[in-house]
């Protein structure tokens, strides 16, 4: 198993989600997070005055999901959430040694 975690634009959210439910995947974690990457931030105007925005408003998609279906998730997570601008996020992929559902004490992918 592995786990899934995107970071996307805010604007993305929904395209993401409906996209990975209509595939199959039964559960996603969502988190309002702040950050910058290679733009370090943008600049905006508020009544006349311009601000720094140091970091950035994204959202991190957290997915745990079975090692054949990783593909699969990585490629509905890009191609719903590409703009080809700066910004558009980053996903990381990681191991997951074992799961387990609280309710059920159920283990390993049946858990998911």
């Amino acid at each position: 198993m592995k786990m899934i975690i995107a970071i996307i634009r805010p604007h993305k959210l929904d395209d993401v989600h409906h996209n990975l439910q209509d595939a199959g995947f039964k559960g996603i974690t969502i988190t309002e997070v702040k950050g910058y990457g290679r733009q370090k931030g943008h600049r905006e105007i508020y009544r006349g005055a311009e601000y720094k925005i140091e970091f950035v408003p994204k959202i991190k998609i957290e997915l745990v999901c079975p090692d054949n279906l990783v593909d699969k998730a990585i490629s509905i997570i890009v191609n719903t959430s590409k703009t080809g601008e700066v910004g558009d996020g980053k996903i990381f992929i990681t191991p997951i040694e074992e799961v387990i559902r609280v309710r059920t004490e159920e283990t390993g992918e049946e858990a998911l």
